[in-house]
């Protein structure tokens, strides 16, 4: 029998994520008729919806009422916002990780944002996704008493320097990516 080949499969989402540990609030109806009320941190957000993990499973295609707190974004009206909707759980899987207290993977889909709120989302997505692509990967940290054979190991600063250089030019060509993408879809194009 022949090997199989790998097949990549076809990304499915149509609004781009962004890696975010946001406060947010999640209150879904009990059995009983009462709001279990929810406070998590988000995993990562987009303007169709978040990811965060629950103590609680939660029915799919359940309805509950989201609360996120987005931070101030520069270029905006300074100060923090709280965006309030509805939202309809997609998935509650089990954790994969081995803890005391069980945990749920919770992905939530938006329901019937306004404009506003959806431009409010957009925009900070693009602007978490290009401080992640201006940062990229952190630099691993030796620890203190470093063997002199480790610390000669390390390249030299012009090599790290045009790295460095590098990193932030492609940045720079994505963050224009980016804005001509935002600003087609307001109808100005740069």
């Amino acid at each position: 029998m022949p090997p199989k080949k790998a097949v990549r499969r076809r990304e499915r989402r149509r609004m781009s994520r962004a890696d975010a540990q946001l406060g947010m609030r999640v209150e879904a109806g009990s059995a009983d008729g009462g709001l279990i009320p929810i406070v998590t941190e988000s995993r990562n957000i987009s303007g169709s919806g978040v990811y965060c993990l629950s103590p609680h499973y939660l029915a799919p295609l359940s309805k509950v009422a989201l609360t996120i707190v987005l931070p101030e974004v520069p270029g905006r009206a300074p100060g923090q916002r709280l965006l309030k909707c509805e939202g309809i759980v997609v998935r509650c899987q089990g954790s994969a990780g081995a803890r005391r207290d069980r945990e749920y993977e919770l992905a939530c889909s938006f329901l019937g944002l306004d404009a506003a709120a959806r431009e409010l989302l957009d925009e900070y997505v693009v602007w978490r996704n290009l401080q992640a692509l201006r940062t990229g990967p952190r630099p691993v940290r030796t620890r203190p008493g470093a063997t002199a054979r480790a610390t000669a190991a390390r390249k030299p600063r012009a090599a790290a320097a045009a790295r460095g250089a590098a990193t932030r030019g492609a940045a720079t060509a994505a963050a224009r990516s980016v804005r001509r993408t935002v600003t087609r879809k307001r109808g100005t194009v740069h």
